[in-house]
């Protein structure tokens, strides 16, 4: 029998994430491994392999006349985490082709990351240290004035996707009150996972800790803007987590540089920052480089989940560690 074509195309991912040795050698058990690196790999290339692919894993262009001609193709793996608008979904669906990312797998060491960031944030420590090392600290009570506790705060999360399943139980231990605005879940879902639903104006409005953890789509691109963020409430730590593009990222910039919330943000709408942003100089925002999901450990997990998911479908089985792609809300996705 011929062998299953697993073809890879996985860029902006390298070898080192997701084709360790290791998992070189689980993948050729598989099937036949073709490897691209390096750039996304050319319309030639992948028109000379299209009507052999078995597994796609990658973020490749496949619309509806490409599928036409990969008749053998059982499955679209996205390693990225996202959900591109290359791709027919609604075709895929109709044809039974698994579409799948890796999201869940990214997920922990975003919630660690977040929980990282909020106490950070409510306590002072970006500002302790500074202090400290110019001879300015103050010690006990008196360098505590402004800080808050995470213990028994009242938290929102704008979004309960892969991020806010994986952050909800790091948050529990805390006694925190665990509120959600999520308008693609329903309110019954919510509260049997322990959550209280919430309108956006309450998530705002009532949050000493704001996480924001949806994603951008076609209908919700800069869905808050300055309107709805001089709602947050004085003081509140609000952890930018997501997407850049849900927010009206100079007004969200704006107001936290003015003090009147405190920020976190690891995502930007155009990364590498560019070295002579205005972002850079922004007071009052504790900045880092998207650094909140790229661990070794995260990627070790995509291999994982990958490779135990691709075994599944290979044996005419549904895969079950991956996100499946829903046709409707993956082509609204604007992920970059």
């Amino acid at each position: 029998m011929t062998r299953p074509l697993i073809f890879m195309d996985p860029f902006p991912r390298n070898e080192a994430m997701v084709y360790t040795p290791d998992c070189a050698a689980e993948l050729a058990k598989l099937g036949k491994v073709i490897t691209h690196w390096g750039s996304r790999a050319s319309d030639d290339l992948v028109e000379t392999h299209l009507a052999d692919m078995t597994v796609l894993i990658g973020q490749t262009a496949m619309p509806k006349e490409r599928l036409d001609r990969a008749l053998n193709l059982r499955a679209i793996i996205n390693v990225k985490a996202n959900w591109e608008p290359n791709i027919d979904y609604g075709e895929c669906h109709a044809r039974g082709i698994h579409v799948l990312s890796a999201a869940p797998a990214m997920a922990p060491a975003v919630a660690e990351f977040c929980i990282a960031q909020a106490i950070t944030l409510l306590r002072g420590l970006h500002r302790a240290d500074p202090l400290f090392r110019s001879g300015n600290e103050a010690y006990g009570i008196a360098g505590n004035l402004q800080a808050k506790s995470l213990y028994g705060a009242e938290v929102a999360m704008i979004g309960y996707g892969n991020l806010g399943r994986a952050l909800a139980p790091l948050l529990r231990p805390f006694g925190t009150r665990l509120m959600v605005h999520d308008p693609w879940l329903s309110d019954g879902f919510l509260r049997t996972e322990g959550l209280e639903p919430v309108s956006l104006e309450d998530a705002l409005g009532r949050a000493d800790v704001l996480f924001l953890l949806a994603g951008v789509t076609s209908e919700n691109e800069g869905f808050l803007d300055r309107k709805f963020l001089e709602t947050i409430r004085q003081d509140t730590t609000v952890v930018l987590a997501s997407r850049a593009e849900i927010v009206d990222f100079d007004d969200f910039l704006d107001l936290a540089g003015s003090g009147a919330f405190r920020a976190a943000v690891d995502i930007y709408p155009q990364e590498p920052v560019p070295t002579d942003s205005d972002i850079r100089t922004t007071p009052n925002v504790l900045f880092s480089a998207h650094l909140a999901g790229g661990l070794n450990a995260s990627y070790a997990r995509i291999r994982d989940t990958m490779l135990d998911d691709i075994g599944q479908i290979l044996k005419g089985l549904p895969p079950l560690r991956m996100q499946k792609a829903d046709p409707k809300l993956a082509s609204m996705m604007r992920s970059r």
